[in-house]
């Protein structure tokens, strides 16, 4: 059956279940319009929500490696405890808000240890992870997201 538009706005033609899969793209949903309201439903409040704009999980022990990523082309190593992660898109400016945590070993027991995390640049973000003392060391589990 057809979707019709009668002249009073009255929508007819469309089956349980809504539109058709497909029938609106990315480019149909205006910026700045998606609320909690039009995602899993789960959310509550009237703040605005404000993803992530990217993410990282990696190894920083031996041969760095990411396990996990979005928006995040690599990581660089440069040296002992200090890292950058590479963003594949930067963002406006480095007034973002870079937030992670990081364990030395394969357990979150080690809470002793310390880090650092910063964006330093539109399209980088440093990470300076130490031992309990003032000593940088590599850690084994470092996640970082950044909001901007």
């Amino acid at each position: 059956m057809p979707i019709t538009i009668a002249g009073s706005g009255t929508i007819t033609g469309i089956s349980a279940g809504g539109l058709p899969d497909a029938s609106i793209v990315t480019a149909d949903i205006a910026d700045a319009n998606i609320t909690a309201a039009k995602l899993s439903g789960a959310q509550s409040g009237s703040a605005p929500i404000y993803g992530a704009r990217a993410f990282v999980n990696f190894n920083g022990t031996g041969v760095v490696a990411i396990r996990a990523s979005g928006n995040v082309s690599s990581i660089t190593d440069n040296g002992t405890g200090d890292y950058t992660v590479n963003l594949t898109s930067g963002v406006a400016d480095e007034n973002g808000a870079a937030v992670g945590i990081t364990w030395r070993h394969s357990t979150i027991a080690d809470f002793s240890r310390q880090s650092q995390i910063f964006q330093a640049t539109s399209s980088t973000i440093r990470v300076v992870t130490w031992d309990s003392g003032s000593s940088k060391e590599d850690h084994a589990f470092i996640n970082v997201a950044l909001f901007r």
